[in-house]
């Protein structure tokens, strides 16, 4: 399941080099010959460590340098040790110490994104529950984020507004309430056939009265387990369930064992710790 690239994942990673060299390497073109060719190991430097942006760091290396050679027999998704080499690069010394801090960068970070979203899914053994991202993404690394999290074997919710009919807490307040859904909807659903209608909700009251507009997805927002326990019973299967808000490594287990169908969690993208990998030049 490797990445697919396309011209908009060239613009990002050409805009990450451009960002990090400026008009010139100066310490690199200073000391070091444009002759001279090296041989690289790209290490990883932590345990238990779901690999991703092995493409994209091989991108970044042949979109500064097309003659640079990147070797791996890994792939995006293998779940790596402390030491393990990722890549073994060759080309001129130049282009792989100027090319190495961008391309480290894409793979520290989304195989953080992969690796945190991988423990989630461990937590969760062996209930039948999506561990869904968010759009709480950074702007114009969505694509690539969203990706490491299906590495990390999550799911993604929308990339973009369009994709689905999701009414939050703030639409709500501006229609005046959940009450004035009923005749909404109606409207929408004979416009609107193709997309998925889902409905924010934050306690049983108004679950009781989303459950009557029979929408495809109901979202608990920042309910106890409690609350949540007693909406899994009302539901009886009927409407899928997606709980959101406050959800992390310590209470996934939990809400998981309650029978809610997903859960939707920011801190996938938003709060997640890059891994650490070392470029060594042999």
């Amino acid at each position: 399941m490797g990445l697919k690239v396309t011209e908009d994942i060239k613009k990002i990673v050409k805009y990450a080099l451009d960002e990090d060299i400026g008009r010139r390497d100066i310490t690199t073109e200073l000391f070091v010959s444009s002759s001279k060719i090296v041989r690289a190991l790209i290490i990883c430097k932590e345990d238990k460590v779901i690999l991703c942006g092995l493409d994209l760091a091989k991108l970044t290396f042949k979109m500064l340098d097309k003659d640079i050679v990147f070797k791996t027999r890994l792939k995006d998704g293998d779940l790596i040790s402390k030491g393990k080499i990722v890549a073994e690069i060759k080309g001129k010394a130049r282009s792989i110490l100027t090319a190495e801090r961008t391309a480290l960068n894409f793979l520290s970070f989304l195989s953080g994104v992969a690796t945190y979203t991988y423990r989630f899914k461990e937590k969760t053994k062996p209930y039948k529950i999506k561990i869904m991202d968010t759009r709480k993404t950074h702007p114009g690394l969505r694509v690539l984020e969203k990706y490491a999290v299906r590495i990390g074997g999550g799911y993604n919710h929308r990339r973009t507004l369009e994709e689905m009919i999701l009414i939050k807490d703030n639409h709500l307040k501006v229609i005046g309430g959940i009450e004035k859904l009923e005749g909404m909807l109606e409207n929408i659903r004979k416009m609107i056939k193709s997309k998925k209608i889902e409905i924010e909700i934050k306690n049983i009251d108004e679950f009781k009265i989303a459950q009557i507009l029979k929408p495809d997805i109901i979202m608990l927002d920042n309910m106890s387990l409690k609350d949540i326990k007693k909406i899994v019973k009302l539901n009886k299967g009927k409407i899928k369930l997606e709980v959101s808000g406050n959800i992390g490594l310590g209470n996934i287990r939990e809400i998981a064992k309650t029978g809610v169908d997903m859960v939707s969690v920011g801190a996938l993208t938003h709060s997640v710790r890059a891994v650490d990998f070392s470029l060594e030049v042999m």
